[in-house]
Formats: structure tokens, C-alpha cells, sequence
């Protein structure tokens, strides 16, 4: 039973996830600690902290450890990235069948023209969901945060921020 709720709680998530992984991250954040309560929303920053570590797209990666964590095997993985994935395969089977008759098509540019502000609002709901109050646990949490933002700011290498943050992390945790 939990496999279909992993599935039908992430087809959701990837239905409505236009903008890409950062904009999914409110909505999986609605579905998973919202909507179902299977994780705490300290939890679910946790997670989204690994999964931007990890290597791949963070929805997916974060569609995984949620899924393996609630389904507590490889089942739950699966069917949680099955459930985000589906939507945009069949998206995609529909747009290359159509692919020729849709190029150009007026009605089809002014969608894509309303899709691109509210991927935006997506991405920053993300933003405000991961810099609220209950996300930094400690003053710790708030200098790693600041100082992260910092190297960001002055074009240092995004790889090497979050190695070195997240090494501090786990020295200081």
C-alpha cells in the first residue's frame, strides 16, 4: 500500500513540476511533509542537504531517499521515481508525436510564456522553504549558511562550496 501512496504522491509532484528540480522541491515538500506527514520538515531539509550533494538531479535524488526511507527498501525508490518520472515520459511521448504540427503554433508559445514565471515562483517558493527559521538548527548552521553565500557571491566554484560545507557540517554535527 505504501508503494502506491510513494507513487501517486510523486506522480503528482512530477505533473505540476514545471522549472525543473528546484522548483519541485516546495511541492515535494507539500506532498511528503504536508499532505502525508512522513517526514518533519528539519527531516526534509535534511534531505534536501544530501540530495544536493549527491550526483543527479536533486528531485530525483531526493524522490530516491524518500522513497527508500518511507518504503524502507528499494521498492519504495523505485516506485516514488517511477511516480515522478511518469508524468514527464509521457509528456514527452505526446510532444514528439505531435512535434511537427506544434512547431511554431502560436497558442503553444503563449503556454510556454506562462509556464516560465510560474517555474520561477516554483524555484524561489524553494528558496523561501529552505531559509526559514526551523531549517538552521544552530548559530552553526547560520555561519555555514552565510559563508556559503559568500563564496557563491564572489564566483567560487559551486562544487567545492558544498564539499567544504558539507565537511564543516559533518565535523561540527
Amino acid at each position: 500500500m505504501i508503494y502506491f501512496e510513494l507513487f501517486f504522491a510523486f506522480f503528482k509532484v512530477g505533473i505540476f513540476g514545471f522549472g525543473g528540480g528546484y522548483a519541485m522541491l516546495s511541492l515535494i515538500q507539500n506532498e511528503v511533509v504536508v499532505n502525508h506527514e512522513w517526514l518533519t520538515a528539519t527531516e526534509f531539509t535534511d534531505v534536501i542537504a544530501i540530495s544536493q550533494m549527491s550526483p543527479g538531479a536533486i528531485s530525483l535524488n531526493c524522490a530516491t531517499y524518500i522513497g527508500y526511507d518511507i518504503g524502507t527498501n528499494a521498492l519504495g525508490a523505485f516506485a516514488a521515481l517511477l511516480g515522478l518520472c511518469t508524468p514527464s515520459l509521457i509528456l514527452m511521448l505526446i510532444a514528439a508525436h505531435f512535434q511537427k504540427r506544434l512547431k511554431g503554433n502560436t497558442y503553444l508559445l503563449h503556454i510556454l510564456r506562462v509556464i516560465r514565471p510560474i517555474a520561477i515562483g516554483l524555484i524561489l517558493s524553494a528558496a523561501i522553504m529552505l531559509t526559514r527559521g526551523d531549517t538552521f538548527t544552530d548559530y552553526i548552521s547560520y555561519i555555514i549558511f552565510a559563508v556559503s553565500l559568500l563564496l557563491l557571491k564572489f564566483n567560487m566554484n559551486p562544487v567545492f562550496v558544498v564539499v567544504v560545507s558539507g565537511t564543516i557540517g559533518y565535523l561540527c554535527y
